[in-house]
């Protein structure tokens, strides 16, 4: 009997079923394909971890890795590049159950570095999505957004006409929407102001520009709710009738210290496709949990179900404590997004822990296992869901089948360490009078219990309210100084703010000011004086830069002596007063490993790379490392060195945090 997750998740749009089937394996090469044939070099995905930038704990964009790029740095394999970007975004996970939201995803970007701009990528997006060769949308199902102009910068009449032509080649409307005329269902193209067609600057200054969005309408027929606009619906509404699938950046301006907007010399383009949401499009889906990378783990999901029921309800789903069928459906999504989610962060180094990255895994996790549990599920029912994202990921991402052991062994350990405290959690806040619940109250229950404090809010707000029969509105009056007094708590034990731990992406361009250059520099000196002084089983397994202090994690199993610290620390400033010069050289990768450049070759790179030496070749090479920048020119700029802190970061793993003086 079909179950009814198989009849909710497996619904297809009777709209789209003209479009052939395309599984992600084929929109990926599809995509690659395309730019290599206008000229692009591919690159590989970066790490999920950024690489030196602590303005965001993950990546989150296909751009973030090419930041150094998009300013201005030459990038070894050219000006045209593309790519399958794995991200996460992490500040919409109240909001992962429904239809189109998740945490990891993966982004198909295409950059121009100072080279194509505007009409190329219009009519290269255009082209890829509507030639019947590649991804074959009819184009009457494309809308799409440009800016609209302000006191900053005029309206992006180029794109408009761009666009326009892109549409008359193919006999399709190119009517521009007009506030007076009202005409949003005839419009093809609309302008937009700045809150939805202007890419930053991250910060008070720098890189800017407008962008074009591209949206796919699936129509009024589609069965969402009444769109809260009405009449007034268009693209970038969020009723879930206009679902956007690309978006094109052109970063054509500077903004100064002045606020005034300047042209740049050079210009660059960033693209992003979602690559779950045009899977889904492509396949006549409404749902991305219908797609070839998640419906996998859904079966699983509910695989587990069913053998874990003792007896079977007609819908052959055990019948539950939540309430209805729609919440069992979101905890199977909830479950199955978290899952992946962790699996790849997992991969990427980051293990659970109540700092930083470590506390969004354990977040996820916890919140999986929670899940589970109003599901039934036996202990341990994650492991068999890790077996499953691999295998749907392996062959374009092997390092998952590489570090499967790893990543089976931390979510073991957590869910043995969550399952030990989860019901003394559950029992303590469901006994409790509500009275008593506020910011310290909750943070006594996150550091006794590991409940994180979203956790706590749902199972308050899911569980104790309607077995109370309590009004959530008013009960949950107070919530903002709840979570200020969780937050401040937080902070007291030096642990992460609930804000910072999103990680919500702001723009994502790293600190590339002359503090976090000069000890970018440090850390490589740091890398090679470790290896020199404990030994050369050292590898480096993260670092994170600010301006004021550096902190670097290396393999190592024990804590470092007071002797050993300070030889490290010596042999670091000896190499800064030596004057050494920082010298760069672009090479293949084979080349790189002949010379013996240092790299994570577990990770991928690309056909080219730079090569950081830092020594007289004639004389003494001290460091030589594989890495995207940015360094100083001469290890003379770097001033003292010092280590200020040696510590655990987790298991095999140890952590230095230094400055330069």
């Amino acid at each position: 009997m079909v179950s009814v997750i198989e009849r909710e998740l497996y619904r297809i749009n009777n709209k789209f079923t003209k479009y052939k089937m395309i599984s992600s394996k084929e929109l990926r090469k599809k995509y690659i394909q395309f730019f290599k044939e206008k000229g692009h070099q591919e690159i590989p995905s970066a790490s999920l971890v950024p690489e030196n930038d602590p303005t965001v704990l993950f990546t989150t964009a296909g751009m973030h890795p090419l930041v150094p790029y998009l300013l201005g740095e030459v990038h070894p394999e050219g000006k045209r590049l593309v790519n399958v970007q794995k991200c996460v975004r992490t500040g919409d996970i109240d909001d992962v159950g429904d239809s189109t939201h998740n945490t990891f995803f993966e982004m198909l970007g295409n950059w121009s570095l100072g080279d194509y701009f505007k009409d190329d990528s219009i009519r290269w997006s255009f082209e890829f999505l509507t030639d019947k060769k590649w991804l074959g949308i009819d184009p009457e199902k494309i809308k799409v957004t440009v800016f609209e102009g302000d006191d900053d910068a005029p309206r992006d009449e180029e794109s408009i006409k761009i666009w326009q032509e892109c549409f008359e080649s193919l006999g399709t409307s190119t009517e521009v929407f007009d506030k007076e005329k009202k005409n949003n269902e005839t419009s093809r193209i609309f302008p937009l102001p700045k809150d939805d067609n202007w890419w930053g600057p991250a910060g008070e200054t720098g890189p800017c520009g407008p962008d074009t969005e591209i949206f796919i309408d699936l129509g009024k027929s589609v069965n969402f709710e009444k769109c809260p606009n009405g009449d007034d619906c268009k693209p970038g509404c969020h009723c879930g009738r206009y679902v956007e699938i690309w978006n094109n950046v052109f970063m054509e301006y500077n903004k100064n210290e002045k606020g005034e907007y300047i042209p740049l010399e050079k210009k660059n383009v960033d693209t992003g496709m979602g690559m779950e949401r045009t899977l889904a499009i492509l396949n006549g889906f409404d749902n991305i949990y219908d797609t070839d990378v998640l419906t996998p783990i859904v079966k699983e999901v509910e695989n587990l179900i069913q053998n874990s029921q003792s007896e079977e309800s007609d819908d052959g789903i055990l019948s539950l404590s939540l309430q209805n069928d729609s919440e069992k459906i979101k905890s199977v999504k909830i479950i199955a997004d978290h899952i992946r989610t962790s699996v790849f962060m997992i991969s990427d180094g980051v293990v659970p822990s109540n700092l930083d990255r470590g506390y969004i895994v354990r977040r996820l996790l916890r919140r999986a296992i929670r899940h589970g549990n109003l599901l039934k599920l036996p202990n341990g029912f994650l492991s068999p869901l890790v077996e499953t994202v691999i295998e749907i990921y392996q062959e374009f991402y092997p390092e998952l089948e590489n570090n499967k052991a790893i990543i089976l062994d931390e979510i073991k350990k957590e869910e043995e360490k969550f399952g030990k405290t989860i019901k003394q959690g559950a029992k303590e806040l469901s006994k409790c009078a509500f009275e008593k619940i506020t910011g310290k109250y909750l943070f006594y229950i996150f550091s006794t219990f590991g409940f994180p404090l979203e956790l706590s809010f749902e199972e308050i707000e899911n569980v104790i309210i309607p077995e109370l029969k309590l009004n959530p509105k008013k009960e949950l009056e107070n919530k903002e100084k709840i979570i200020q007094e969780f937050n401040e708590e937080f902070k007291k034990h030096q642990e992460l703010s609930r804000t910072a731990s999103a990680g919500k992406f702001k723009g994502g361009l790293a600190d590339l000011s002359k503090e976090t250059t000069r000890l970018h520099t440090a850390a490589h000196l740091l890398l090679e004086s470790l290896r020199r002084v404990v030994g050369e089983h050292i590898f480096q397994k993260g670092s994170n830069i600010t301006a004021e202090r550096l902190r670097f994690d290396y393999s190592h199993g024990e804590k470092l002596t007071d002797e050993q610290k300070q030889k490290v620390e010596d042999l670091v400033n000896e190499q800064i007063q030596k004057n050494l010069p920082v010298e760069v050289e672009e090479m293949s990768l084979d080349d790189a490993k002949k010379i013996g450049a240092m790299g994570v070759f577990e990770s991928k790179y690309g056909e080219k790379v730079k090569v950081y030496t830092i020594g007289n070749k004639d004389a003494e090479i001290f460091s030589r490392e594989i890495c995207g920048g940015p360094h100083v020119q001469n290890t003379s700029e770097l001033g003292k060195f010092k280590i200020k802190k040696e510590q655990s970061s987790s298991a095999g793993v140890r952590r230095i945090k230094a400055i330069l003086e």
